[in-house]
């Protein structure tokens, strides 16, 4: 499985890098900023997004996936966050996630959602 990570937070995305490793599955991009988030997860075709919600630029991670769900792309999405807040949540639903994690996220919990959705394609 091809994953990108699109997080601005560089001690975060390598902590979420290493677990992705640890699970056997290949990070093939860290991506810190919307606009970016957007070209290359449409140019790359991962068969996952790790999708913070506050990034760099003033594309959040929710406005990056509904761009991209726009260019039709359905790429599956593990939302990962600081806020719980109940808006983005909502705003998120519209972009069909997978799941909405709150930082601090465990190794647990990912490998949780990640083998949900292997499970779920094969």
């Amino acid at each position: 499985m091809k994953i990108i990570i699109v997080e601005d937070d560089k001690v975060l995305s390598l902590l979420l890098s290493k677990m992705i490793e640890r699970l056997n599955y290949e990070v093939i991009e860290i991506i810190t900023k919307g606009h970016e988030a957007i070209e290359k997860i449409d140019a790359l075709n991962p068969d996952l997004v790790l999708m913070d919600i506050m990034l760099e630029d003033d594309v959040d991670g929710i406005d990056a996936m509904t761009a991209l769900r726009e260019k039709a792309n359905d790429v599956p999405v593990i939302y990962i966050t600081g806020n719980s807040d109940p808006l983005n949540r909502e705003r998120a639903k519209t972009t069909d996630f997978i799941d909405y994690l709150i930082k601090p996220v465990s190794f647990d919990e990912l490998k949780s959602t990640i083998n949900r959705l292997a499970e779920k394609e094969s």
